[in-house]
């Protein structure tokens, strides 16, 4: 039935993509006009709320610059990215030392913003509450524990109704940064993931999984999926009202998804911060500390020479604008605004671009 189920969602994405293509081409033609500069991205879905936020604001303050953003997933950003075919890309993480190697025009990695990885979840009886240990949600993952009721999961959460019902995991379909995020922090804290499926931005899921496109198919997936658990960026699950788990950390406290916690991470790892700014932190310590998070970064060129200075000029000053005003609308969006510190590296990188 579970696959039965993914055929009908690839079948249905199949029908509608070229048309949303053709709207969204249509949509930037009329959005440009002779004299505007015009700026293209493409990439992650992690951050695409808070670029397509700042595209919305920046325009209407300048409108002779038009941005169009194409949340297409890490991987298929940074492909376009190799290509020239955009200005800018953006990812939640693994990019390989061969792809920048391919990068002629250099690469400047800009943390833009913050945000937490949670295990959303749609279980009959059960609104709020749930808690999942670390040995216990990476076994869901591995396919090892198969029903809500089963006695780990019930040791755990003594007073919820647990149903006697399949779990299903729902993941990405698509190359992404958030599962690279999401797997990087399973093979951190368990041998067996990390002999097993390993870390990627693409993995080969264990068990039954159901497979969705994007933060927001795999959030949608969630909503209407009874029985289902997924790993979706934190405001993805907070706009469509799903329940999230709260997840023991390395302390082995249990931990909600808050932007307290999540900050708390990054506020006390700024001086362990890389000359490329590209940090993972894949098990936070700390008392507090939600235990999945990840930067998101904008990818741009080293340089933009003729005949790209207009759109260097004009991305930077975009890019400024989101490390600086728009940080103010992160927290609204789901997001945890840069730390002062790492906000300075990401000027600093952003001003060496030529």
């Amino acid at each position: 039935m579970a696959s039965f189920k993914h055929f009908r969602v690839v079948l249905t994405l199949a029908m509608f993509l070229p048309a949303a293509g053709l709207v969204a081409k249509e949509h930037r033609a009329a959005l440009t006009r002779p004299g505007m500069t015009t700026l293209t991205g493409a990439g992650s879905t992690f951050i695409a709320p808070l670029v397509d936020h700042w595209i919305e604001a920046y325009r209407n303050a300048h409108p002779d610059v038009a941005i169009a953003y194409h949340a297409v997933g890490s991987i298929e950003g940074i492909d376009r990215f190799l290509n020239g075919s955009v200005d800018f890309a953006a990812t939640d993480g693994g990019t390989t030392a061969e792809q920048i190697a391919r990068m002629d025009r250099g690469v400047r990695f800009i943390p833009a913003a913050i945000g937490g990885v949670v295990l959303a979840y749609n279980v009959k009886g059960v609104k709020a509450g749930l808690k999942l240990t670390r040995e216990v949600y990476v076994d869901i993952f591995l396919g090892r524990i198969k029903t809500w009721d089963d006695p780990r999961i019930k040791a755990i959460n003594p007073d919820l109704p647990l149903p006697r019902e399949a779990i299903v995991p729902v993941v990405r379909l698509d190359g992404s940064g958030t599962t690279y995020a999401f797997t990087n922090h399973l093979a951190a804290i368990s041998p067996a993931w990390k002999q097993g499926p390993e870390v990627g931005r693409s993995v080969g899921w264990p068990g039954d999984a159901m497979q969705a496109r994007g933060n927001d198919g795999v959030a949608g997936r969630i909503k209407i999926s009874e029985g289902a658990i997924g790993y979706v960026e934190y405001g993805f699950a907070q706009r469509l009202g799903l329940p999230m788990a709260h997840l023991e950390n390395r302390a082995g406290r249990f931990a909600a998804p808050e932007a307290s916690r999540i900050a708390k991470v990054f506020e006390t790892s700024v001086d362990q911060m890389p000359a490329d700014l590209r940090q993972y932190i894949p098990d936070p310590a700390g008392e507090e500390a939600y235990p999945i998070v990840t930067y998101s970064w904008l990818v741009l060129y080293g340089a933009y020479p003729h005949p790209y200075e207009a759109n260097g000029r004009a991305l930077k000053a975009f890019v400024h604008y989101g490390l600086t005003q728009g940080q103010a609308d992160s927290e609204a969006l789901g997001y945890v605004p840069l730390p002062g510190p790492v906000a300075e590296l990401a000027q600093k990188a952003l001003a060496s671009v030529e």
